[in-house]
């Protein structure tokens, strides 16, 4: 039997499959062969009635794991080691979580799902490059020409392609036991200041975009003002004090590890967005892939 006749025949559960590394990752699973369920509330499943669980999981074979707010939030390790172990009852064979490099908080998540009796792999990732394409800092971009954020010129970040996260994340669901057992970082090839990439953004459209670095606490504000619950404005505030203090300003090498190849450049990115329009002041601008 082939590799991909092999694939063919399983079924792997895409949590968030509407959402910005989701979608990505149902994508990258059609084009491995995978059979993908999407698990979404307009699906019928729900991080939080975990009647819903069940009948997403049953007769699946793996499943992709992201919590619904962030991988270090308060409720995430019991919410997460829940969803596992039940997938774990329910015969799912393998589960790859999605998490993030250099957050603590997100270390009891881990191990949760490690504990919850089936394979697992731990796929954690630097800052996402779409995050300049998708959400409240590219709306900010687009619409202010200024990105307003709590990273300084000490917190460098190898900006990395979510396709890449996406590509990594079906290789572990689909190498048997290969990666069972494991953590695999993923980042980009280059290291950036937050101020570095946004003048990358600015230069190839033309734009006079601008970075402005404001301290955490300052930065509640703006969450407020994306419509960030009060307690979860304070977890990121929380976070971000801690995460944007240079200790990610290092590359990992596990695209090349997993894939064999090169990570994709921010600069790539960004060439592909420029064409795609994506950082034109128009709400009917198309997203970047």
């Amino acid at each position: 039997m082939t590799r991909m006749s092999a694939q063919g025949n399983m079924t792997v559960v895409v949590t968030g499959a509407s959402g910005r590394a989701g979608r990505r990752v149902a994508e990258a699973a059609r084009a491995a062969g995978l059979t993908v369920r999407a698990a979404s509330r307009a699906t019928g499943f729900d991080w939080w009635d975990r009647s819903t669980w069940a009948g997403t999981l049953r007769g699946a074979d793996a499943a992709y794991v992201a919590h619904p707010t962030d991988v270090g939030a308060p409720d995430a390790a019991e919410t997460v080691g829940a969803f596992a172990r039940e997938a774990a009852g329910l015969g799912v064979r393998r589960l790859v979580l999605l998490s993030a490099r250099g957050e603590e908080q997100a270390r009891p998540t881990e191990e949760a799902l490690a504990g919850a009796g089936t394979r697992w792999t731990v796929v954690r990732a630097a800052w996402f490059a779409q995050n300049f394409t998708e959400g409240p800092l590219a709306e900010e971009l687009r619409g202010r020409g200024e990105l307003v954020f709590p990273a300084g010129d000490g917190a460098r970040e190898p900006f990395v392609d979510l396709r890449d996260v996406a590509d990594v994340v079906v290789a572990a669901l689909v190498s048997g036991d290969r990666y069972a057992g494991r953590v695999l970082e993923v980042s980009g090839p280059r290291l950036l200041t937050f101020a570095e990439a946004v003048a990358e953004i600015a230069e190839g459209t033309g734009r006079a975009l601008t970075y402005r670095a404001v301290a955490p606490h300052e930065y509640g504000a703006n969450l407020a003002g994306f419509g960030v619950p009060a307690e979860e404005a304070a977890f990121l505030v929380e976070l971000f004090a801690t995460l944007l203090d240079g200790r990610n300003a290092r590359l990992s090498d596990g695209v090349r590890q997993v894939l064999g190849r090169t990570p994709r450049d921010f600069g790539d990115f960004v060439r592909e967005g420029v064409t795609a329009g994506t950082w034109e002041p128009d709400a009917s601008r198309p997203l970047l892939a």
